[in-house]
């Protein structure tokens, strides 16, 4: 390992605490930074995607281990968001940039205003049917995979208060599960980029130390959530979602 290697791993740590913490990819924290390091904008996100991976596989495998991660939720998540992402392409010819982040970020403040504001109606898990609960579980990765392909991110921000306000399901389990959808998320992403050439040795080698340092950062992440209390995450969570939309806003405005 080289010493201009050491930014690169210090990067996939902070990335990977957010994963853990959040159940987010790292991109919203590795795509600005690999600009800060001179890299192009298919480079970045090439890295950032090829990181989501060993980021989401290893913190899924721990909430696993601790069963903090219901398997089936994830699975019909994942398999709603395979099939959403099979029609980004169609979403990216028929919508502008401009466009695109405008309708997501539209939905993003919808639902961050319904899980804000409209929690108390939810704060005991929904009684639903078992059917009905796959169904919206299936809808929401299929809704977020649209996007989550589309603009080159993981989709947890934005699958994490839609199971928040539909299913009652608190901020804990919500982080697990959108965890678990980044993996379905980055694996169509990186067949995505090796079909269209995004994928070099450059970017191998990067993503894969950002990749290897994220490990330890989600392991830290989830040793730091299990201490910490419902109530506070769920506000650091509001706060994530807060930030994230201001920044979609900022690019959208540029």
């Amino acid at each position: 390992m080289e010493i201009t290697d050491l930014p690169y791993l210090i990067i996939g740590i902070i990335s990977g605490i957010a994963s853990g913490l959040f159940g987010i990819g790292g991109g919203m924290i590795i795509v600005p930074s690999m600009f800060a390091l001179g890299a192009s904008a298919h480079h970045a996100i090439g890295i950032s995607v090829l990181q989501m991976i060993f980021a989401a596989v290893f913190g899924s495998y721990i909430n696993y281990k601790k069963k903090n991660l219901n398997l089936k939720d994830g699975i019909m998540i994942g398999f709603g968001g395979l099939i959403g992402a099979s029609f980004s392409g169609m979403l990216l010819k028929a919508l502008s940039d401009v466009a695109l982040t405008s309708v997501f970020l539209a939905v993003s403040c919808i639902f961050f205003i319904k899980y804000a504001f409209g929690i108390k109606e939810n704060i005991v898990q929904n009684q639903r049917s078992v059917w009905v609960k796959n169904v919206i579980l299936f809808i929401a990765g299929a809704f977020t995979g649209i996007f989550a392909i589309s603009l080159g991110i993981g989709g947890g921000l934005l699958i994490a208060p839609i199971l928040a306000y539909f299913l009652g399901y608190d901020s804990k389990k919500v982080v697990s599960l959108s965890l678990f959808f980044v993996i379905f998320a980055s694996i169509s992403g990186i067949i995505s980029f090796l079909n269209s050439g995004v994928i070099d040795s450059e970017v191998i080698h990067k993503g894969t130390l950002v990749g290897i340092a994220s490990m330890v950062g989600v392991f830290i992440g989830i040793k730091i959530i299990e201490k910490m209390h419902i109530s506070a995450h769920r506000k650091i969570l509001l706060c994530v979602y807060a930030l994230s939309i201001l920044g979609t806003t900022h690019s959208l405005l540029k």
